[in-house]
């Protein structure tokens, strides 16, 4: 079934609605578990769309993800702020401020944001900024003016978040490697994973992380990567078996500085819409012991988002 944008929205054509129904999954969480990267949408009556997105989707609310994670055994969720809402962080916040400190946030911000909203975004949740360099999706915004943000951000301890794809990290590295705050890479840098594992296109992103600690990176997204997509093939394979080997080498070599999130309501997918249960069960696969489960789904979350817990 269809599901609704409401307010003066229309569906983008051929927009892939999430997932009803996903199935209960067989991989238990460990207790603590945090969906490292997630998002809402709307709804648009009550936070409307920017008019300058590149996209318009279906609502998707805050109590829907709640739903959504305590179905599959999450006890907290990061809420990325999406790009159909531009700056506009309300829908993020309101359902950071309702989770009742089960959830934080990551923002968009521009220059213009004064130090008063950046210190009301704090006390709703909000630790962290995300930087789209992902064309299709947003618009061009000056090296300058993200720095600028960087540099006033990292006062409240936050940290960076960006979006990019594998062919353009040469261009993008020295900004990279340049910001002032932890930075998380999400989806592992859009690698094309029928290209060996080893070979130049994603051991340049290992370097990256191999020579700043600093750069963490989401190893989540199996159905935004794979080619082979999500039928397990034979007893042996699990679907989107071909990412698996490049979310591994991440988990296995950088156990301490890597993240999962579901991507619900996994925006902008183009051929088919993931099940959520499933998505879970990738995990084992992906971090095969007891000990690196724990880190990518409780320690690492816990000790970037909730510290004082820690």
């Amino acid at each position: 079934m269809s599901k609704p944008v409401s307010g003066d929205f229309s569906k983008t054509a051929g927009w892939l609605d999430w997932f009803d129904g996903p199935a209960k999954p067989a991989f238990t969480l460990p207790a603590g578990a945090v969906d490292a990267h997630c998002h809402v949408f709307g709804p648009g009556a009550e936070f409307p769309y920017a008019p300058e997105r590149k996209y318009t989707p279906c609502d998707a609310s805050k109590a829907e993800l709640f739903a959504l994670r305590d179905h599959l055994g999450f006890e907290r969720n990061v809420i990325v702020q999406a790009t159909c809402h531009g700056a506009d962080n309300r829908a993020m916040v309101d359902a950071c401020r309702a989770s009742k400190g089960k959830a934080r946030g990551v923002a968009t911000v521009r220059r213009a944001v004064t130090d008063e909203e950046l210190q009301s975004l704090h006390e709703a949740g909000v630790r962290g900024v995300r930087f789209n360099f992902v064309k299709r999706l947003v618009d061009f915004t000056p090296k300058d003016e993200l720095m600028e943000i960087a540099s006033r951000i990292a006062k409240l301890g936050w940290h960076i978040v960006v979006y990019f794809e594998a062919q353009d990290l040469p261009e993008l590295w020295d900004f990279f490697t340049n910001l002032p705050t932890t930075v998380v890479v999400d989806h592992m840098g859009r690698p094309d994973v029928s290209l060996p594992v080893d070979g130049p296109q994603f051991e340049l992103f290992v370097k990256l992380m191999r020579e700043h600690d600093n750069i963490w990176s989401k190893v989540s997204c199996p159905e935004r990567l794979s080619v082979t997509g999500p039928k397990a093939l034979d007893g042996e394979r699990h679907a989107y078996h071909d990412v698996i080997p490049f979310a591994r080498k991440l988990v296995e070599t950088f156990p301490d500085r890597v993240l999962w999130g579901t991507d619900w309501p996994h925006p902008n997918l183009k051929d088919h819409m993931p099940d959520d249960g499933l998505l879970v069960d990738f995990i084992p696969h992906i971090a095969p012991t007891p000990q690196l489960q724990q880190q990518l789904l409780v320690t690492n979350p816990m000790r970037l988002y909730w510290p004082e817990e820690c």
